[in-house]
């Protein structure tokens, strides 16, 4: 018979681990309490606009294409991918820089930046690819149980960039605060401060200005279409709008199954890709492994204030990807990290993937989605909902010489209190546990349960962190786990 896994929630991870485990013959089905499958990269559309309501940056296109060979399979078989040119462009009060599609291009927006930065930013991204090789191929393919993981001849010949940070590296290189921020900008995915974040992280710039940025047509959400149908030819069920209250575990605390609002389930195993935070508070307390001081005391990365809009214009001035860098990006960041509260001037971030893909909003129109990242868990409400509306959308059409106000056809929002509710989300985080060095690798929460048996994680707050590329590969470090279990069963 079988080994029967049922797995907790539906984003990236889940459906990874649910293609390589029904890869492994196993009976496999995925429980999604929301109404659509995709978890934080769920997509909605309204009045012929479709909006990618997380994930909208799509980095490592290797990571994605590795992911589908391992089926026999390639992205081109499921959607359709373009490299973006401009990449994004990064706006401050008296500039735009604008990010291109190679390297020779962006080495001479550096250079009528500041004369003679091209240099140190070649040298700077071949550091980056070698670490993007080593982190890529080696350190993230490890399912984080050992400090010993991370010993290996390319990591003890570059140890020490795990005792310096990018915003030093960056710093020694560059003067000019505008590269600085550009150069800062990509470890923001790793949901950590740049002081904060290890240089060997560097690997970002790479898949930044080394990989370029892609855009799969129809949106993010095509890559959870197109796993979803993998998974499916490999014989995965699916059930939405079932939400789970609870796991079950037996007297020698083996975990037996789910409980739903009005069935319980059976399983050998047991998978979540559900909150972390949130999936041990379906078992008894006894049996969860960390506690809610151990929780509080985590750095998580930041949460969001997002808005959804529609336009009845085309916009001008911007690209697909926009960052307003206008204000202090330090400040910002500490009352992100250090002082938790709403941001006094936020940085923000601006996606208009209907400038290079129509299909994704109305002929003459344009699809918009807005971010302000903020603190965990601030207060929220529609009020400030509203005054962080009004500043930006302010902002934005000065810096981008346009007047939108009778042009916006409607707005949804989305913040802590969504992020909570909708995703179990702890504390309302939008992107995880911050990649800082004392929560890297084997520092992170494990993969599987210390304390039942046959119980196992996925996702942004395990290994290896936060971001979409991780979280397929995170799927496939827990799939070899529970795989490796079961054989030694048999």
């Amino acid at each position: 018979m079988k080994p029967k896994i049922v797995i907790i929630g539906s984003g990236f991870s889940s459906l990874s681990a649910s293609c390589y485990l029904a890869q492994q013959g196993y009976e496999v089905a995925i429980y999604e309490k929301n109404a659509t499958i995709g978890g934080r990269a769920r997509q909605f559309k309204r009045d012929g606009f479709t909006f990618d309501m997380g994930p909208s940056w799509y980095w490592m296109p290797d990571v994605f294409e590795r992911f589908f060979n391992d089926f026999g399979k390639s992205v081109s078989d499921f959607y359709i991918l373009d490299k973006l040119n401009p990449a994004y462009k990064v706006f401050f009060n008296d500039d735009v820089i604008t990010i291109g599609d190679s390297m020779d291009i962006i080495c001479a927006e550096f250079e009528r930046i500041e004369t003679g930065s091209s240099v140190p930013l070649r040298s700077f991204i071949k550091k980056a690819q070698e670490n993007y090789k080593i982190a890529i191929h080696k350190i993230v393919l490890r399912p984080g149980n050992s400090p010993l993981e991370l010993v290996t001849k390319e990591t003890v010949s570059n140890l020490d960039q795990f005792f310096t940070t990018i915003s030093k590296e960056v710093r020694k290189r560059f003067k000019n605060p505008k590269l600085i921020a550009t150069l800062e900008f990509p470890v923001l995915f790793l949901g950590a401060k740049p002081s904060k974040t290890p240089s060997f992280y560097s690997f970002m710039n790479y898949a930044d200005f080394g990989m370029g940025t892609w855009h799969p047509k129809g949106g993010m959400h095509q890559v959870i279409m197109a796993m979803e149908n993998l998974a499916l030819d490999l014989g995965v069920k699916i059930y939405t709008n079932q939400s789970v209250t609870g796991i079950n575990v037996d007297s020698e605390n083996k975990t037996t199954g789910i409980q739903l609002d009005d069935q319980t389930v059976t399983a050998d195993i047991v998978l979540s890709g559900a909150d972390y935070h949130h999936t041990e508070t379906l078992l008894p307390q006894n049996l969860r492994q960390y506690s809610e001081t151990y929780w509080d005391r985590k750095t998580f990365a930041p949460s969001s204030l997002l808005f959804y809009m529609g336009f009845n214009t085309k916009l001008k001035n911007v690209s697909h990807h926009n960052l307003f860098f206008d204000t202090d990006f330090n400040q910002h960041a500490r009352e992100i990290y250090d002082d938790p509260q709403w941001p006094k001037a936020p940085l923000f971030y601006a996606n208009f993937p209907s400038i290079t893909d129509p299909t994704m909003a109305p002929e003459g129109c344009e699809n918009a989605f807005f971010l302000i990242p903020i603190a965990p868990n601030l207060e929220d409400s529609s009020e400030i909902r509203e005054r962080y509306y009004k500043m930006i959308i302010k902002r934005f059409q000065e810096l981008t010489g346009q007047n939108l106000d009778n042009n916006i056809l409607f707005r949804e929002d989305f913040c802590v209190s969504d992020f909570k509710e909708q995703y179990n989300s702890y504390k309302g985080n939008a992107y995880g546990l911050a990649n800082t060095l004392t929560q890297t690798a084997f520092l992170r929460p494990k993969l599987k349960s210390k304390k039942v048996t046959d119980l196992f994680f996925t996702g942004q707050l395990t290994v290896p962190g936060p971001g979409v590329p991780p979280a397929l590969i995170s799927g496939k470090l827990v799939s070899e786990l529970i795989t490796n279990q079961l054989n030694k069963k048999l």
